[in-house]
């Protein structure tokens, strides 16, 4: 078994020196792959928004752990063939290796945009953002602008409309929103409330006099999607830059011509769609739906992964995506 020696030191109680203590390299590599199994676990909620394809290194590591963890206890006994511990030992720093490395590379960096841009996003639902256009908001919040979101009804249709607030709170943070309101308006039921919608939007309008606005198509088959579609277009009829997102129900009709560049960001948008739990039966919130929309899409942009946007204006050249 190699051990690491540490020198003899004299103790300052009897003057005398001390024998060498020695460490096991087993039981260092068991301790080391131990905390970084530990790590991937509780610290998830705060390194996952950091980390592409994050779930890869959490398997991996829990893995490696789950394998290498016992079998470097089991060697502290000393009584264990050489080339079994050579390969043990080599294992286990191979597989710290690969964390380390998987951690480095998949880094998402987050970068100081000059000058800072305000994005307003409107969504019916607590969860239409995360679905439509959570990696562009992901991406922007990272570059450094401000994100502001209005969420319009409470959800109370298609699941707990006290949990899915929260829920769409805690995505809403979880993709970098500086500030997100709900209005709390009756689920399924906007297009009766599209004045109290529009009057909201156009009071964040005037607030914060956002560079660009995201919005719900016209073509949607949900009739909460088309009413904020409307309301926003309404209190936005000044506004130079607004953009419409592709939700699950858009219809055939819906017609992109811009894409922004998701390919970082697909694992960021597939974590920020899991927080909203009360929705997961659903089957367009499952991660390889989302991953395979974000592919099409990006096929027709001539990228890997990219999220789509119909043009009601954009200037050219505006300096935000």
């Amino acid at each position: 078994m190699r051990e690491f020696s540490l020198p003899p030191h004299r103790d300052i109680n009897t003057g005398r020196n001390t024998g060498a203590m020695t460490i096991s390299m087993n039981a260092l590599l068991a301790v080391l792959l131990l905390v970084a199994a530990l790590s991937v676990v509780l610290l998830e909620t705060s390194v996952r928004r950091r980390i592409r394809a994050f779930r890869p290194l959490q398997l991996f590591t829990l893995g490696s752990a789950f394998l290498l963890v016992p079998a470097n206890i089991a060697l502290l006994g000393g009584n264990a063939p050489a080339n079994l511990e050579r390969w043990v030992s080599l294992g286990s720093v191979a597989a710290l290796a690969t964390q380390l490395l998987l951690l480095v590379s998949g880094w998402i960096p987050v970068g100081a945009a000059a000058p800072t841009r305000r994005i307003l996003a409107v969504g019916a639902h607590p969860d239409d953002l995360e679905l439509a256009c959570g990696g562009t908001l992901a991406r922007l919040a990272d570059a450094g602008h401000e994100i502001h979101a209005i969420v319009a009804a409470d959800g109370a249709v298609g699941g707990n409309a006290g949990e899915r607030a929260g829920e769409a709170r805690r995505a809403g943070t979880f993709l970098g929103v500086t500030s997100l309101r709900t209005l709390g308006l009756p689920d399924t039921c906007l297009a009766e409330h599209e004045n109290t919608l529009t009057a909201a939007i156009e009071e964040k309008i005037r607030t914060l006099n956002p560079d660009i606005i995201f919005t719900h198509s016209a073509h949607d088959q949900h009739q909460d999607h088309t009413a904020v579609h409307r309301a926003t277009m309404r209190a936005g009829r000044r506004h130079p830059a607004i953009l419409c997102y592709e939700s699950p129900s858009a219809t055939a009709n819906f017609s992109p011509q811009v894409f922004v560049d998701i390919t970082e960001y697909t694992g960021v948008k597939s974590a920020g769609v899991a927080i909203h739990a009360d929705q997961m039966d659903k089957p367009y919130m499952a991660g390889d739906v989302l991953t395979a929309k974000a592919n099409f899409r990006g096929e027709q942009a001539k990228m890997e992964a990219a999220e789509a946007f119909e043009a009601v204006r954009i200037p050219a050249f505006r300096g935000v995506l």
